[in-house]
């Protein structure tokens, strides 16, 4: 690649760029620059780095017109992060995109730039279903659900023979002469197994890549320390943005869950139970067995990516979506337990759909919270009432959620107030509002420093998240709070008005009183 490629850059560091065009491997252009890092003027490689990687990837490509005023944010986000990488790291990407074709496109490149990066891969893989991103970065970052490609079959092979040992001759375990797919933490591959007294079975191995416990603890590091730049008093980006570091630090407790394989079994044992009474979803049955702490065993599920089931009908994708809806929100939703268990990840990667038995399949369950009966309530009273279009209802909602998180939100209630009273005079009249509506109510409000509990703030972005994932599916037909109101009145239904969790029965005299008022507010 000629030097033309760099144009722009600062000419002090033109003679490392000009002994990388000289030639020689990849392995040998890394260690040279490795030793530059390392070298007296490491930090000036550094920053010079992080500008030719801001011009590589645009901030414009990153953040839509719309939220232009965020885009110093990122500037200065995506700069931080990447003249902080260790010298390694650092090395091997500066590497990568210089061998790149001059040609690439800033998508690809970004794409490239996380790539053994289990953090920022997961990020990734939540703005891919925001609809507010270009269709183009959407498309792109759409790849990282399952597109990625970082460890080989060797490598994996190895690390499942060295922890299963001799269980593998015990089960007469059989694996794939290929890798399935790949996540942002683990690889997937199939096996055959004999359990004793039964028909052989097939199953799947999620492993644990082997580079993820060292770089994810960096990438970790990297965030929680992103969340302080950002919020530092100097920074001054013009807007509220001292609730970034307590979202991130929610986001990265939550992340770390990714390497708890233990966890996950034992949630996807819990899952199993939960949906045993819905028809039409299902989850991977754990092969107890043939799991470690970095190796999860369970059934091979049949089914095609939930975005690409029955392209030529509509009304079958529309069904899809509700199964969706049901499967991910209204079931924990409505669950009786005290504490109910939500698919926190819930991208496109994650969910399959059996065409042949008309089934929804929920995969990888290591992102998963709680939330309890009481937070669930306000959940579906704020829901209700901001379909009602009631200012009121709303408002009470979401104080007694922050009320609940922390009572010292009570000095801020006014911001509640004041919030909603906002939301509500900027409504179209024409506008029907629902449960996502709510959702960005509730982040507007964190925003401005109000706090909810860690799970509340999950369930907001699963919402956000399955909300781009039903646009991809069936369009803007199928609405969330639609489907969650059916399934709340059939369950009421069927057990003859007996089982109405999470809902109390004083809590139908108010949704009947403000459905009453429901067409004077539309016509005022």
């Amino acid at each position: 690649m000629g030097l033309s490629f760099l144009a722009g850059i600062d000419p002090g560091p033109l003679a490392l760029w000009a002994s990388l065009s000289a030639g020689g491997d990849s392995a040998g252009r890394i260690s040279t620059v490795e030793a530059a890092l390392k070298g007296r003027r490491g930090a000036y490689w550094r920053g010079e780095i992080g500008k030719w990687i801001g011009r590589l990837v645009p901030v414009e490509i990153l953040v839509p017109d719309s939220a232009q005023r965020w885009r110093p944010l990122v500037r200065d986000a995506f700069q931080f992060v990447f003249e902080r990488l260790s010298d390694r790291r650092l090395a091997t990407k500066v590497v990568q995109q210089f061998e790149l074709s001059a040609d690439t496109a800033p998508e690809q490149r970004l794409l490239r730039l996380v790539n053994k990066m289990p953090g920022l891969q997961k990020v990734g893989q939540v703005l891919a279903r925001n609809r507010r991103l270009a269709p183009k970065l959407r498309r792109a970052l759409s790849e990282l659900e399952n597109g990625m490609s970082d460890v080989t079959l060797e490598e994996v092979r190895g690390l499942i023979q060295e922890r299963l040992g001799q269980r593998l001759t015990a089960y007469a375990v059989e694996l794939a002469p290929a890798i399935l797919s790949e996540a942002s933490v683990s690889t997937v591959i199939r096996f055959t197994w004999n359990q004793p007294g039964r028909e052989r079975e097939q199953g799947v191995f999620k492993v644990l890549k082997p580079y993820v416990p060292e770089c994810f603890g960096e990438d970790m590091t990297l965030l929680q320390d992103l969340g302080e730049f950002l919020t530092s008093p100097e920074r001054g980006y013009g807007f509220a943005i001292h609730d970034v570091k307590d979202m991130l630090a929610e986001v990265l407790l939550l992340l770390a869950h990714e390497l708890d394989f233990r966890r996950e079994q034992a949630t996807l044992l819990e899952a199993v139970k939960m949906y045993r009474a819905s028809i039409g979803i299902r989850v991977p049955r754990l092969i107890e067995p043939l799991c470690t702490s970095d190796i999860t065993a369970m059934s091979a599920e049949a089914g095609v990516k939930v975005t690409e089931a029955f392209p030529r009908s509509p009304v079958r994708r529309a069904r899809v979506a509700e199964q969706l809806i049901e499967a991910l929100v209204a079931v924990p939703l409505f669950s009786r337990e005290e504490d109910a268990i939500f698919h926190a990840d819930p991208h496109a990667g994650n969910l399959l759909y059996d065409e042949t038995n008309r089934e929804l399949v929920v995969l990888d369950w290591a992102l998963a919270e709680r939330l309890s009966l009481e937070s669930r309530r306000q959940l579906v009273l704020l829901s209700v009432m901001m379909t009602l279009r009631s200012p009121d209802g709303v408002r009470q909602a979401i104080r007694d959620l922050s009320l609940s998180a922390d009572r010292r939100n009570r000095a801020r209630l006014g911001v509640i107030d004041g919030c909603v009273k906002r939301f509500f005079d900027e409504m179209s009249p024409d506008a029907s509002p629902g449960t996502l509506d709510a959702m960005r109510l509730l982040d507007r409000i964190a925003l401005e420093g109000v706090h909810f509990p860690p799970p509340l703030f999950l369930f907001r972005k699963i919402v956000l998240t399955l909300d781009g994932v039903l646009y991809d599916v069936a369009g803007p037909g199928v609405r969330i709070d639609e489907v969650i109101a059916r399934e709340f009145l059939t369950r009421c239904a069927a057990s003859l008005g007996v089982f109405h969790a999470p809902l109390e029965w004083k809590d139908f005299a108010a949704i009947e009183w403000n459905a009453l008022l429901y067409p004077v507010r539309r016509l005022g």
